[in-house]
């Protein structure tokens, strides 16, 4: 699977997992541990092809052992590899334990890492993919693992937006990557190329717009220019603000959570796919609420990537949607 114009293209950093059998306070010496692969980027894209969208990762990895095993996992969750780039540097990693609340640090491997070399050099040589292809992701995350990184963010959400493309955007603040200044300079410049931005309450909101209040963390990402804003705050609650004012939307519970790494990912990746597939924006974040919901009952963040049908069988029950309205099926 090659070539363009994509439904969905996301430009950010795939990451080596390593899953911990126990919580990260009590690791010991012998802790069994499970090797995967995620990141916001890969759990973003994973999301997106599963909803039925042809996606490619716009990434940089290693040149290592492991990226073979990186990208064949990418492809078998049904993601285009063929335009990652190479970099002679190590893949990042990341470790973590079940966590169901979403709420807890991670604990990171990523300084000169293959992925922090993303520069608008990369940018440029994917400008046709960038120009034609119907909707771009991509993060604060992306943005703040390094100078070069924070320009090829900047250089393709102006490319997507000029060529009339739709971008989805999550900050993703994350304090010991990058300041609130400079995560709030990103933001104030990028929300107004955004279609839907993603943000979190109170993590993202109290850091880049001074609220720990949905509401008004909407009003105020929807001031800075974004068209589209969706809070999540917490299990249960998430926030859609489309200019003709704010709204809680429903979310179904996950019975057995299991561990909620990646659920907002889960939740741009499919609600991306389904509006570049023309779905309206109701129906587009339903689908992304029941994917995210069903998202937690694996661990890690790609450890469970519904299918279409599934997440839109969830919604239909849960939101009183019909088989046919808005649901294309998954192309082939």
């Amino acid at each position: 699977m090659t070539g363009a114009p994509y439904d969905v293209l996301v430009l950010g950093e795939v990451l080596v997992e390593i899953h911990a059998a126990a919580a990260l306070g009590e690791l010991a010496d012998g802790t069994a541990a499970r090797i995967s692969y995620s990141g916001d980027a890969l759990n973003a894209a994973a999301a997106a092809a599963a909803a039925g969208a042809r996606t490619a990762l716009l990434a940089v990895v290693g040149e290592d052992e492991l990226s073979t095993p990186l990208l064949r996992r990418a492809a078998e969750l049904g993601v285009d590899v063929s335009h990652v780039r190479r970099a002679p540097r190590p893949n990042g990693a990341y470790l973590l334990s079940d966590d169901t609340a979403g709420d807890r640090e991670f604990v990171y491997w990523r300084t000169h890492s293959a992925g922090s070399t993303l520069a608008p050099a990369h940018v440029e040589s994917w400008r046709g993919l960038l120009t034609t292809s119907t909707a771009l992701i991509t993060s604060g995350i992306t943005a703040a693992l390094s100078p070069s990184s924070h320009d090829a963010v900047l250089a393709a959400a102006r490319l997507v937006h000029e060529a009339g493309g739709h971008l989805s955007y999550d900050p993703n603040f994350r304090p010991r990557l990058t300041g609130r200044d400079r995560a709030r300079d990103l933001l104030a410049w990028i929300a107004p190329l955004t279609g839907l931005l993603k943000a979190s309450c109170p993590a993202d909101a109290l850091a880049l717009v001074d609220t720990d209040d949905p509401d008004t963390a909407a009003a105020r990402c929807r001031a800075l220019g974004a068209r589209t804003v969706v809070v999540t705050a917490g299990a249960g609650r998430l926030l859609l603000h489309d200019g003709s004012g704010a709204r809680y939307q429903p979310v179904p519970p996950n019975p057995a959570p299991v561990d909620a790494t990646g659920a907002g990912d889960c939740f741009t990746g499919t609600a991306t796919a389904r509006l570049a597939l023309g779905d309206g924006l109701a129906d587009a974040v339903a689908y992304g609420t029941a994917a995210a919901s069903l998202s937690v009952s694996g661990r890690g963040g790609t450890g469970r990537v519904p299918s279409f049908a599934e997440t839109a069988a969830l919604a239909a029950r849960h939101r009183g949607l019909t088989g046919s309205r808005g649901a294309r099926p998954p192309r082939g």
